[in-house]
């Protein structure tokens, strides 16, 4: 990854909300005594921007993946524990929020005057295509937010509704795209693209597919809504189509950002103090402990829609121990292979959390692999691994794969593909491009087609993930004894989708979007998947309520009718921005401004609000 040169320039409409000072700078080469928007050259901005989007978008898939049924965590492991049994809080909300709004947003309208005003259209477009994407990601999670009114510079912005942030995205990257579309070159004197980006590398082409891609995405998302023209909200199935076909077209086209296991000098500024190298994922879950995959997941990677055929990326997926010293029931299923045993998935609808487990597996030279209890049922918890791993740059370990004990090779865990220090950030792929081509295709009828472009999509995904593993193997050739990291054969790449995934014949929407979740794993696309189709079990197979919902009682005030469709606004919103927030709440659909008698409440402190839909979530025109 490049080295960060740019500085954080704060103080335009909801970035002045947050509590984070905006006195700090990374790297600043440009006039250090004085830091200012008018001595910064707009060609430094953007690597700062795109870091903090990133990581924005990075801890909201984190998340909401937590939400989405794949991943949970050890009994009573605090908030992302309880968002994976289904108890929304206010926990989680304001880092993705702060990092957008703070440390990327409040950099992007400056860069793109600047940029305008020297005709580096490249600069220009790219700032219009990532304010789209930020502030799309601010409407997926919390519905209304401020925007149209943050140019006026007020610390308290009004706020645009739902319908209102989504069309000015798409306003925003069609200006995007626009402008790198009639600008495919530009004056060899002004700043190259490539000098500030780290995500395409200066490829005006991908850029222009990213744009496009982006745009088909969200249209997708309107299949609530009446058919008919995006432009006037409704969902629009030829213009998705059409937008796919200038989209990617193959992995070579792809948006990934490609993290380094490295402790370099430039490290966040937003108090994390964190290497800006490493994948964000790895902060907020591979460097932490308790995380543990469903059943959900394994059922999907293992035994996909009852073809009987096991997925290969389900090794890479799921975590794998070193088996020193473990006792096992052959009941308990354990897939073992050159002394690993693979994890198996937590049934987040049995009984076991109200039993009080998982519990984490310890180690001792002495035990093996063991559980510290004294409930005999809980002590055959030692067959959930951990998806903790490790960084020989950050901490200055021999190896990413994590020492429960340093220097013990029986205490060893693999970790899991997206959450190492090292693994890739996908932020657009040609395989999601194929499972919404897929789902559009199918919903018009063409089976064939929607089989085509589905099993393209599964095959993408492989090809794609190959790419990071055989990158980790020549790293460093001893991961080659861990099947956590060896690449995938083509042969059974080729096995799986022919023999795994189904055939035209049987197809369902449910093959389309499980398919596209195990692709997108920690995406925050699966959640906005299972809300738009109402979380039904039919198509997101294996999924259920946690049974632990029903023995929380807070759980039973935010989720009534058990339909989690929205993040609460995070306290910044709430205590300073309050009255404008307060108003939007007549127009947001399901929202509820009064009580049973007729008088005023504030609709967004409602214990309940967790189940209020979004814009493109609704029915609303």
């Amino acid at each position: 990854m490049k080295l960060l040169k740019s500085i954080i320039l704060c103080g335009l409409g909801a970035a002045a909300l947050s509590l984070t000072s905006c006195n700090d700078w990374l790297d600043v080469n440009v006039d250090p005594n004085t830091p200012s928007a008018e001595s910064t050259p707009y060609e430094l901005r953007l690597a700062h921007i795109e870091f903090y989007t990133n990581s924005g978008h990075a801890f909201a898939n984190w998340r909401t993946s937590m939400q989405s049924g794949f991943w949970t965590r050890n009994f009573g492991g605090g908030t992302y524990w309880y968002s994976s049994y289904w108890c929304p809080s206010t926990s989680p909300v304001t880092t993705p929020y702060q990092w957008w709004f703070v440390g990327a947003y409040c950099n992007v309208p400056d860069m793109y005057e600047k940029a305008l005003a020297d005709e580096n259209w490249h600069y220009a477009g790219v700032a219009k295509i990532i304010e789209a994407y930020g502030t799309m990601l601010m409407a997926d999670l919390y519905g209304e937010m401020p925007f149209s009114d943050i140019p006026s510079g007020s610390a308290t912005p009004t706020y645009d509704t739902g319908k209102e942030l989504f069309l000015a995205c798409l306003s925003n990257v069609e200006d995007g795209i626009s402008l790198l579309e009639d600008h495919p070159t530009i004056d060899a004197t002004k700043p190259s693209l490539a000098q500030g980006d780290f995500w395409n590398n200066g490829d005006v082409s991908k850029w222009i597919k990213l744009g496009y891609f982006l745009k088909a995405r969200w249209l997708n998302h309107l299949n609530k809504k009446a058919a008919g023209s995006y432009t006037e909200g409704k969902y629009d199935a030829t213009e998705i189509l059409a937008c796919l076909g200038k989209a990617m077209q193959s992995n070579a086209d792809n948006t990934i950002v490609v993290h380094t296991d490295d402790n370099g000098a430039t490290h966040d500024v937003l108090g994390w103090d964190e290497p800006v190298d490493y994948c964000p994922l790895y902060s907020v879950c591979g460097m932490n402990s308790g995380y543990m995959a469903t059943r959900m997941l394994e059922d999907n990677v293992t035994n996909f829609g009852g073809y009987g055929v096991e997925d290969p990326r389900a090794d890479k997926l799921i975590p794998w121990a070193y088996n020193e010293k473990i006792k096992s029931n052959p009941a308990d299923g354990l897939k073992w292979q050159d002394g690993w045993r693979r994890s198996k998935g937590v049934d987040m609808q049995s009984s076991i959390n109200a039993a009080g487990g998982p519990l984490r597996a310890a180690w001792s030279a002495a035990k093996g692999w063991y559980i510290n209890s004294e409930n005999a049922d809980r002590l055959g918890d030692t067959i959930y691994v951990e998806e903790t791993s490790e960084s020989k740059g950050f901490y200055g370990q021999p190896s990413i794969i994590f020492y429960r004990e340093k220097g013990y090779e029986g205490a060893r865990e693999s970790g899991s593909f997206y959450t190492r220090v090292s693994s890739p950030t996908y932020i657009a792929t040609y395989a999601e491009a194929c499972f919404i081509k897929a789902e559009v295709l199918f919903k018009q009828g063409n089976k064939q087609g929607a089989f085509d472009a589905y099993k393209a999509g599964v095959k993408a995904s492989m090809e794609q993930m190959n790419v990071r593993l055989e990158n980790w193997c020549q790293e460093d050739n001893n991961l080659r004894s861990c099947p956590s990291f060896t690449p995938i054969p083509a042969s059974s790449i080729e096995n799986f989708i022919n023999t795994g995934i189904g055939n035209a014949g049987d197809i369902t929407l449910g093959h389309i979007l499980m398919q596209k979740k195990i692709a997108l794993i920690h995406s925050l696309e699966e959640w906005n998947d299972m809300r738009r189709y109402d979380f039904n079990p039919s198509i997101f197979f294996g999924w259920g309520i946690p049974d632990y919902f029903n023995y929380d009682a807070d759980c039973a005030k935010r989720l009534p009718n058990k339909q989690w469709r929205r993040w609460a606004q995070c306290s910044h919103e709430q205590n300073y921005n309050s009255v404008n927030l307060n108003a939007i709440g007549a127009k947001v659909p399901g929202a509820r401004t009064v009580d049973s008698k007729g008088n005023a409440v504030v609709w967004y402190k409602q214990d309940d609000i967790y189940e209020v839909p979004i814009w493109w979530d609704s029915d609303q025109e």
